[in-house]
C-alpha cells in the first residue's frame, strides 16, 4: 500500500506534507492522521526546515473524516487497538475520545503554535476535518477550484480538529455558526471574499506561486517569525496588558539574534539581509 502521507524536504527550506489518498479524496484515516503528526514533529524538530506546506494529492486537499470507515466501525476498532466488537460501549467510548484528542493535539494544535510558518496549499475541496486542518495553518492559498465548507452537519457531526476555534476568528461568530450550521461549501473566491483564505490563484499556478511564497518566508528571520506567531497566537486570548508584555519579551529577545544583527548591518549597508535561523 503507498504511503498514506508523503514528506518532501526541498533544497530551499522548504517542506512539502501531501495528504496521499487520492482515491478517497485523501479522507483521515487513522493511518493518516497518525502518519501526518509524525511528519508535523519531524519538521518542527528539524531546523533546516524553515517553512512547511500542507497539501492533498490528486483533485482534494481532504474531504474531512473516512465516512466509509466509520460506518464500518473500523476507526473506532483503530482506536481502540482493533478489539472494537469485543470491547465494552464504554471502553470504544473513552478510546475514541482519547484517540481523537491526541490526534487533534498533534496535528492541528501543532499547524497552529509550530514555531515555524505553516501554509494550506488548497488543491481542490477542503471539507470538514479538512478544511479544520487548512484553517489551522497560518496562511492558505487557494486554488480558483477549490471549494471549502464544514459539512459536518451533513453526517450530523458537531465538528472537530479546530474548526470552531479557527474558523470564527477568521470569518466572525456569525458568519462561522451559518457555515456550521447549513454546511454550505464555498467557492474559492467567496471563501476569500469572507478571509477564509488568503490568496486564491489559477490551478495550474498553485504550486508555482505557493512555493514560490513558502521560499520567501523560509528566507526570512525564522525566530523573528516564530515570535510573531507567538504573539498573534496570544492576542488570540489575552488582554491588551499581557500582550504587550508578552511583546516587549519578544522584542528584546528578537534583538539578540544574529539575524537581527545582520538585518542591521544590511540596512546600513544598503543591502539586502542573508537570515540564517540563527
Amino acid at each position: 500500500m503507498a504511503d498514506e502521507v508523503l514528506l518532501d524536504k526541498r533544497g530551499d527550506g522548504v517542506a512539502v506534507i501531501t495528504l496521499n489518498r487520492p482515491d478517497s479524496l485523501n479522507a483521515m484515516s487513522h493511518p493518516l492522521v497518525e502518519s501526518l503528526a509524525a511528519y508535523l514533529a519531524d519538521c518542527g524538530a528539524d531546523n533546516n526546515v524553515r517553512a512547511v506546506v500542507l497539501t492533498g494529492a490528486g483533485r482534494a486537499f481532504c474531504a474531512g473524516g473516512d465516512v466509509k470507515s466509520m460506518a464500518a466501525g473500523t476507526n473506532a476498532a483503530a482506536a481502540n487497538g482493533g478489539a472494537a466488537t469485543e470491547a465494552s460501549f464504554g471502553s470504544i467510548f473513552a478510546a475514541g475520545v482519547g484517540w481523537l484528542r491526541t490526534a487533534q493535539r498533534t496535528t492541528s494544535y501543532v499547524l497552529h503554535t509550530m514555531p515555524k510558518p505553516t501554509i494550506a496549499m488548497v488543491n481542490g475541496h477542503a471539507v470538514g476535518a479538512g478544511l479544520s486542518l487548512a484553517l489551522a495553518c497560518d496562511v492558505r492559498i487557494a486554488s480558483d477550484r477549490a471549494k471549502l465548507g464544514t459539512i459536518f452537519r451533513n453526517v450530523g457531526f458537531s465538528g472537530d480538529f479546530g474548526g470552531s476555534y479557527f474558523l470564527q476568528r477568521l470569518v466572525g461568530s456569525g458568519r462561522a455558526r451559518e457555515l456550521y450550521f447549513t454546511g454550505e461549501i464555498l467557492e474559492a473566491a467567496a471563501a476569500h471574499a469572507i478571509g477564509m483564505v488568503n490568496r486564491v490563484v489559477e490551478h495550474e499556478r498553485l504550486a508555482e506561486e505557493t512555493f514560490a511564497f513558502a521560499a520567501q518566508l523560509a528566507a526570512g528571520p525564522t525566530l523573528a517569525y516564530a515570535r510573531m506567531k507567538e504573539n498573534q497566537n496570544r492576542a488570540e486570548h489575552s488582554d491588551l496588558l499581557t500582550l504587550l508584555d508578552q511583546e516587549a519579551l519578544n522584542m528584546q529577545l528578537s534583538g539578540t539574534t544574529n539575524d537581527h544583527r545582520e538585518a542591521a548591518r544590511a540596512f546600513v549597508e544598503k543591502r539586502t539581509p542573508t537570515f540564517k535561523g540563527l
